[in-house]
């Protein structure tokens, strides 16, 4: 540390050096050039690019693991990977609660780390007892080994991916958020550099996941799922060695209130519950005397401002909500209509890793003689095409926007996310289509009740549908991820983004619900369900035109209230 002089003259330019109300490493006021920034950020997002690895190395084969070496059917094995997925988007909230209340982020995400590190240990070690099992024990298919694992490696299995799942709750809502808190708001420069965080880290953590899909699935499907899950395990010991570098060189947040957050607006809601039955002249009599001024309190939920009322009329301070603590109430109920109306998209979301991946097994997947492209690996397009994208949305769509709307992001954030789902609603009807003419061909060349042939259609026709998935993530999943972190109190920014997150966890566990429900509905005796393990005599188009058409349906929706919502900032 250099030390500071008495001398005015070299004081103030480090006075003014000072980021507030950020402290470093040690608690002590924390200088702009000597902290944050990109340098700091650029630690924070070679942590996101290790773990994205290490968690699309799991999540985007694991289909393949559980109809494989688990033995299980195709439709349960998609309920199994959406109810992980939704699990390990809804942990977030738990491990941004811990963070935003207890052990503040940079804490948060070590921990997160040392257990998200034990659960691929452990997952490596499970897949290392399934491959003890000799080749005669594993009946072979055309496409796939299936076994019958024991209890004790299924129970094993479950609870490594479950923890890893736990470690992801903790490190996903916290990285993101400190890097973010790497950018002081209110200065310009770092403002700006702010807003295009969000793009260049979303580019990043897909060249993370870009990087796995190409060749974990690979290694997992070819060589040996030990080693495929082992990989993972020591890219996250890199990763937090990687963060634990850049300790001195990060700014942390400092609580500004005594009180967490979380009772703070949890208090108003339950002050407004106890002043139901306040009237409005009560209401504004208490605005009156605080000489609060009309435009100071927002139009939009004036129901919550009961909560500026003593209970029964009484005059203990202590029971009285501040109109800062009433805002932030109406600014957290604000995001409810915009995240219930996401949700579809979710949904959608979740269909990549599990119905898509089964398509390309069923297809046409040579490259040359002796080589077929492993069906998870197609994923990589999606990757592929937010990392071609991102440059172009930052440095020509906004720009070009940015001149006709005169907004410094170009457009807004509901208008980003609104984009991508239209993309994503067409990406399904891409996605019927093309399932439509893989049956037709399969009908064709007599393929219907043979499902371990190959059906003479290349994988490659799968590829539009990736493609839209990536565009339309670029704008809606950066948009989610921005709005959520900026239009929460600063206090809550971690459980911002496990708000997003939780889009796709409670996403995933629909798609699981529907799956399950259609599969009673349509798999009666002697019928094939829409998800038969034979694809042949499935009916994915079907399931993919009605997602298409939820999509429209919540595209209205969601239009509906993104025109009505008041921004906080």
């Amino acid at each position: 540390m250099a030390t500071i002089t008495d001398s005015s003259d070299i004081q103030t330019p480090l006075l003014y050096d000072t980021v507030e109300p950020a402290v470093d490493y040690k608690g002590r006021p924390v200088f702009r050039s000597r902290s944050g920034g990109w340098r700091s950020a650029s630690f924070i997002i070679g942590v996101e690019i290790a773990e994205r690895f290490a968690y699309y190395g799991i999540a985007s084969n694991l289909i393949t693991y559980l109809t494989g070496s688990l033995g299980q059917s195709t439709a349960t094995a998609a309920e199994n990977v959406n109810a992980w997925s939704g699990t390990a988007s809804l942990l977030p909230l738990f491990g941004a609660f811990v963070a935003d209340s207890f052990l503040g982020r940079y804490r948060t995400i070590v921990v997160a780390s040392l257990i998200y590190i034990l659960g691929l240990g452990l997952l490596t070690l499970s897949a290392m007892l399934a491959s003890s099992h000799s080749a005669s024990d594993c009946p072979s298919t055309n496409i796939i080994k299936s076994c019958s694992p024991s209890s004790c490696q299924v129970v094993l299995f479950f609870f490594s991916l479950y923890l890893v799942a736990l470690g992801q709750g903790g490190h996903k809502p916290c990285v993101q958020a400190f890097g973010a808190d790497q950018f002081d708001g209110q200065d310009p420069e770092e403002c700006k550099s702010k807003s295009s965080f969000f793009n260049w880290w979303y580019f990043c953590m897909c060249g993370g996941t870009l990087v796995s899909l190409l060749f974990l699935n690979y290694i997992q499907d070819n060589l040996n799922w030990a080693l495929g899950f082992g990989i993972p395990c020591i890219m996250m010991v890199v990763a937090l060695f990687i963060f634990l570098v850049g300790t001195k060189t990060y700014r942390y947040s400092v609580k500004v209130e005594e009180r967490s957050a979380f009772l703070r607006i949890g208090r108003v809601f339950v002050a407004t519950v106890k002043n139901w039955q306040t009237l409005p002249s009560a209401i504004d009599l208490e605005e009156e005397a605080r000489g609060i001024l009309p435009h100071h309190s927002s139009d939009q939920f004036k129901f919550l401002n009961k909560a500026l009322v003593a209970p029964n009329g009484s005059k203990e301070g202590g029971k009285v909500c501040s109109l800062g603590e009433v805002e932030e109430a109406k600014a957290v109920l604000r995001l409810v209509p915009i995240w219930f109306t996401c949700l579809i998209y979710a949904v959608v979301f979740a269909q990549s890793a599990t119905f898509f991946t089964k398509q390309g097994v069923t297809m046409d997947r040579s490259i040359s003689k002796g080589f077929d492209v492993p069906p998870a690996s197609l994923q990589s397009f999606i990757s592929l095409a937010i990392v071609l994208f991102v440059p172009i949305y930052d440095r020509v769509f906004v720009p070009i926007a940015r001149t006709l709307t005169r907004k410094p992001s170009g457009i807004t954030m509901l208008q980003r996310i609104g984009t991508g789902m239209f993309l994503s609603a067409l990406s399904m009807a891409i996605a019927a289509l093309v399932e439509m003419r893989r049956l037709e061909i399969s009908r064709e060349y007599g393929l219907v009740d043979m499902p371990n042939v190959t059906v003479p259609m290349s994988v490659w026709w799968l590829i539009p549908q990736y493609v839209l998935f990536g565009v339309a993530d670029v704008f809606t999943m950066v948009g989610l991820q921005e709005f959520f972190y900026d239009q929460v109190p600063s206090e809550l920014r971690s459980v911002g983004l496990s708000l997003y997150l939780g889009i796709f966890g409670v996403g995933s566990f629909i798609s699981s619900f529907l799956v399950s429900a259609i599969e009673k509905a349509t798999g009666g005796e002697g019928h094939d369900s829409w998800f038969s393990n034979n694809l042949n005599r499935a009916h994915l188009d079907y399931f993919y035109w009605l997602l298409a058409g939820l999509s429209i349906v919540q595209l209205i929706a969601f239009l509906y209230f993104a025109k009505r919502y008041v921004y906080s900032r």
